[in-house]
């Protein structure tokens, strides 16, 4: 669901910015187009209105009306409020993005110190990585639509390999309240415990690295769980939402082009339609669907965070890493630099302009009298 141009923007040249204004997909058209075209009918049909059904003192009330909404809306102080409100919410976003766990460190820590090739090794670090990816599951499953949909009950996580059916009877049998996301963790140290008991971590350096690390994804997934709990608070949302929808009401009648014949100051030109109110709309208005799409990207929007990817990424590359990877090296060959105190690999034609003389400090270029 990520909509990803970085490759687009690679470059800034002319109309680097520009061809990303005709995407669809996660663009504001898509977001913002309904609500764009409920005020353009609103504002037509008050423009009707106005045009063709009042009669004369009706008009002149309307007129009246219409000088008022447009002196006083402007005392909205909608982007002070909005703006605010927005980097607030942009802020939030990336933390959360900070905050999604991933098992790559974990996976390397236990596929360096927890020893054996037979099958009780790999049973072991399988079983440990398992555990860590579970806990991840769990808590994405609690704060993401798309997981949930896809795991709907525990049943599910055990028809898809993630747990046994006798670790669901033990993670159903606590009894606790709560949500259970950090129990796969507390398996996961046991392991790593029995492990070092058994030889096969071998110091208390490498059990205290690999237990650092286990706590470091269970910190990343209490992060999720909290943002989840923890919204922003519901009266500045609904603050910025009746600040930016009251703003366009007023404007739905203080933006009417009135007849020039009445000579009221800054309507000498009758236009049918306001484009430059039309473009605030789309900014301000905009504003708001980026925060609302934003504020919660574990959904289903076209920019909200690929959880089932990461489910999948995280659940293949941990067991990848302690069971197919182990004990796993290359054969060991002289590097085609042996024996070069300087060495320096080729460049291809297109990347030769990239080739930069070292940096020796900035004072080293003055030029000064022996």
């Amino acid at each position: 669901m990520t909509v990803t141009y970085s490759r687009r923007v690679a470059d800034a040249r002319l109309g680097t910015f520009s061809h990303l204004l005709l995407r669809w997909r996660g663009s504001i058209y898509k977001l913002l187009y309904r609500e764009l075209l409920i005020f353009v009918l609103l504002y037509c049909a008050l423009s009707a209105l106005y045009r063709c059904i009042l009669s004369e003192p009706q008009r002149r009330l309307f007129e009246r009306l219409v000088l008022y909404c447009d002196r006083y809306a402007e005392l909205i102080p909608l982007s002070f409020v909005l703006g605010f409100y927005v980097a607030l919410v942009v802020s939030r976003w990336w933390g959360q993005f900070e905050s999604v766990p991933w098992p790559d460190r974990l996976g390397g820590l236990v596929s360096a110190h927890v020893q054996g090739a037979d099958e009780a090794g790999r049973l072991l670090r399988r079983s440990m990585m398992r555990y860590a990816n579970l806990s991840g599951v769990l808590i994405y499953r609690s704060v993401s639509t798309a997981v949930y949909k896809r795991f709907p009950s525990m049943e599910h996580l055990v028809q898809a390999g993630l747990m046994t059916a006798e670790e669901l009877k033990e993670l159903q049998a606590l009894p606790s309240p709560h949500s259970k996301f950090w129990v796969p963790c507390v398996w996961f140290g046991s392991l790593a415990q029995r492990a070092r008991q058994d030889g096969r971590i071998s110091n208390d350096v490498a059990l205290q690295a690999i237990l650092t690390e286990l706590n470091s994804l269970r910190t990343q997934c209490m992060k999720l769980y909290s943002y989840d709990w923890v919204s922003l608070p519901l009266v500045y949302t609904q603050v910025v939402t009746v600040a930016v929808y009251s703003f366009f009401l007023a404007c739905l009648i203080g933006r009417q082009f009135l007849d020039p014949a009445q000579g009221y100051p800054g309507h000498d030109l009758d236009l049918y339609l306001p484009v430059f109110t039309l473009l605030q709309f789309f900014f301000y208005a905009g504003w708001l669907k980026v925060a609302e799409q934003l504020i919660n990207p574990f959904g289903e929007d076209d920019d909200d965070f690929e959880t089932n990817w990461l489910v999948d990424r995280n659940l293949q590359v941990s067991l990848l890493s302690v069971d197919d990877m182990f004990d796993s090296v290359p054969v060991l060959e002289k590097d085609r630099f042996w024996g070069e105190s300087d060495p320096q690999p080729p460049y291809t034609a297109a990347s030769a302009a990239h080739r930069k003389p070292s940096f020796m400090g900035s004072a080293l270029d003055i030029r000064s009298d022996p």
